[in-house]
């Protein structure tokens, strides 16, 4: 994994808008229709040549496939892993359900209920690793055409799949989570062969504290927290930790977010993950301030720090001159050379949906290079 070491790196959180037409045959794929292989794999590296083109184009040094294979970055895994079946009820978040009128708004707008949130009902196990090959093969593809040196994809951490696809099989949260980190270690282990960077997906490590696990204290959620980085670790056994990026977030949507559990409570926990990089939010009105708790909270010296430095749920373009700005912030605690510019969250959560308008995404992330660029030129003093 690359360091910023003669200009700040930029990179996102991974999913991206989705055309229509990648939308429509996901959706068909999700309700168990007959989808011809075929025109899948076609519409699909169309969809991922012209992702990569794009952030190409925007300045983004280390690209995804903009999650084009998957209906949610959660729910995926139901195509991949057995055990699962049929649908559950949605956790929303508590600052939601403090305003019923507004949650109901927002889940309407989300379409969520179109979305299958399947339940473990059985031995988790690897079912098909063909869509992981397919994903790496699609992406090495984009990127040998794109002439981009560096990608990643995204990957479901153990936790966060325990969080929405709900346990009735397993005796405990623990054996339901040991499963679930065996089981997922394939797909990671084939990522990271591939040479492409592997991204985990943890927002149950932050946003999991007021959805599904909104009924337990603060003690006993940091309980679980603990458990599910135990999960990761031990899915990462065989995994260099460079190859590894991890997100964690308190769920991208826009809401008050006044329960979002104090960053403090939670990095500590985070840090002990295996990933060398940790994403995380740092632009949106909620977590902006949280730069200053990295002079209270030590970034380990063989850890990359990558915050969000554009807000993703919100469609203001954030100006270039801010982004520079949050960027030399942490400059100022971490250190130049462990810096990567991100963004808080996807611009493309769920298939179909997202808070942004898409073409704005795209403007968002030309304005995250462009601020990565001042900012170079300010801690370097010349341009990138």
């Amino acid at each position: 994994m690359k360091r910023s070491t003669d200009r700040i790196l930029t990179t996102h959180v991974g999913s991206l808008p989705r055309p229509q037409e990648v939308v429509d045959l996901l959706f068909a794929q999700d309700r168990g229709e007959a989808v011809d292989p075929g025109n899948f794999d076609g519409v699909m590296r169309r969809a991922v040549a012209d992702a990569l083109q794009r952030q190409a184009e925007a300045g983004i040094d280390i690209v995804s496939d903009g999650e084009m294979s998957k209906i949610s970055y959660a729910t995926y895994i139901r195509h991949r892993l057995t055990g699962f079946e049929g649908d559950s009820q949605r956790p929303t978040p508590q600052d939601l359900d403090d305003f019923p009128e507004y949650r109901d708004r927002l889940v309407k707008a989300g379409h969520s209920a179109t979305y299958r949130r399947p339940v473990c009902k059985g031995p988790v196990k690897v079912k098909n690793l063909t869509p992981v090959e397919q994903d790496i093969a699609r992406m090495k593809e984009a990127l040998a055409k794109a002439g981009i040196a560096e990608g990643f994809l995204n990957s479901v951490s153990p936790g966060t799949i325990a969080v929405f696809q709900p346990n009735e099989y397993y005796s405990s949260h623990e054996t339901y989570l040991e499963a679930l980190a065996s089981a997922m270690r394939e797909e990671y282990e084939l990522i990271v062969k591939s040479g492409l960077l592997l991204q985990l997906d943890c927002p149950d490590l932050a946003m999991g504290r007021h959805t599904r696990f909104k009924s337990l204290s603060d003690a006993e959620f940091l309980r679980y927290a603990e458990l599910h980085v135990e999960a990761i670790n031990h899915a990462l056994a065989g995994v260099p930790a460079d190859r590894v990026r991890m997100h964690v977030c308190w769920g991208n949507y826009e809401g008050s977010h006044v329960h979002d559990m104090d960053c403090a409570m939670i990095f500590p926990i985070a840090l002990k993950a295996k990933p060398m990089a940790l994403l995380v939010e740092g632009a949106n009105p909620r977590h902006e301030h949280e730069w200053e708790a990295w002079t209270r909270i030590r970034l380990p010296e063989d850890k990359v720090l990558v915050p969000g430095v554009i807000a993703s749920s919100i469609n203001y373009v954030d100006h270039p001159e801010l982004v520079a700005q949050r960027l030399l912030r942490y400059a100022g605690v971490v250190g130049r050379e462990r810096l990567i510019a991100g963004t808080d969250c996807g611009f493309g959560t769920f298939a179909g949906f997202g808070p942004v308008f898409p073409a704005f995404c795209w403007m968002k992330l030309r304005s995250l290079a462009e601020g990565a660029r001042i900012a170079t030129k300010k801690l370097w003093g010349r341009a990138a």
